[in-house]
C-alpha cells in the first residue's frame, strides 16, 4: 500500500510564500538542497494552480522579483520535471505540456484512495493547499512534514497554510536541522472530531 505525505515549506508563521521574497526565502543551504535532491521514487500530487505555476517555471518563466533562476532553483525544477506528477483539475485540458504529468478529472479524494491501494510507494503533495486539506480531512495522509525557514512574514506573507484545517493531533516521528537554521518536523496526523480528545 502506498504512503501519502503532505509536505509543506513554510515561514515560521505558517505562510507558503511572501511578496518580494525569493524561493526558499533565500535561505536554502547546501545540507538542505542535498537532502531535497535525495527524494527518489516520489509521485507528486498537485492541483491546477500549482501545476500552472510550476510548469511555467519548467518552461523558463522566472518568478516575480528575480532576473534569472539560481542554479539550485533550476536543479529543483529539473528534478520535478523528471518525476511523475498527477494533476487534479476540471479546468485544465489535455495534453498537459509538462513532461511526466497525468491529468485526473475524477474526485481527488477517491482517486488518491485508489492510488494508495495499489500505486507507487510514495505519494507526496506539492503546494496545492486545498488538495492537502481535502486529503487530510478524508484520513488519507500518513505523514505530515513541515520544513520551517527562520523568517516571519507578518507583513508580506501569502497563502496561510493552515486556514480552514480541522483540529489535528500530531505525533512526531522525525525532526532535524539543516544548515544550522532550517528546521524539519515530521508527524503522523490524526484528525480530531472532538478537540481535546485523545
Amino acid at each position: 500500500m502506498s504512503e501519502l505525505l503532505v509536505d509543506f515549506i513554510t515561514s515560521l508563521d505558517g505562510h507558503a510564500s511572501a511578496e518580494g521574497w525569493p524561493g526558499f526565502w533565500g535561505l536554502e543551504g547546501p545540507e538542505y538542497l542535498t537532502w531535497l535532491g535525495e527524494q527518489p521514487g516520489v509521485t507528486y500530487l498537485m492541483g491546477a494552480n500549482t501545476y500552472c505555476q510550476m510548469s511555467g517555471f519548467a518552461a523558463g518563466e522566472v518568478p516575480d522579483g528575480q532576473d534569472e533562476f539560481r542554479p539550485e532553483e533550476e536543479a529543483s525544477v529539473d528534478e520535478l520535471t523528471r518525476a511523475p506528477k498527477v494533476v487534479f483539475s476540471s479546468s485544465l485540458e489535455e495534453p498537459l505540456t509538462w513532461a511526466n504529468s497525468t491529468l485526473v478529472r475524477d474526485d481527488a479524494v477517491e482517486a488518491v484512495r485508489a492510488m494508495k491501494s495499489g500505486g507507487p510507494a510514495l505519494l507526496s503533495t506539492i503546494g496545492s493547499l486545498s488538495l492537502c486539506r481535502s486529503l487530510l480531512r478524508a484520513g488519507l495522509v500518513d505523514r505530515f512534514r513541515v520544513v520551517m525557514f527562520p523568517v516571519i512574514t507578518g507583513a508580506t506573507g501569502a497563502e496561510r497554510i493552515y486556514d480552514g484545517y480541522p483540529d489535528v493531533a500530531l505525533e512526531m516521528t522525525d525532526h532535524r536541522t539543516f544548515d544550522g537554521r532550517i528546521q524539519l518536523v515530521e508527524y503522523k496526523p490524526r484528525v480530531l472530531e472532538h478537540p481535546g480528545s485523545r
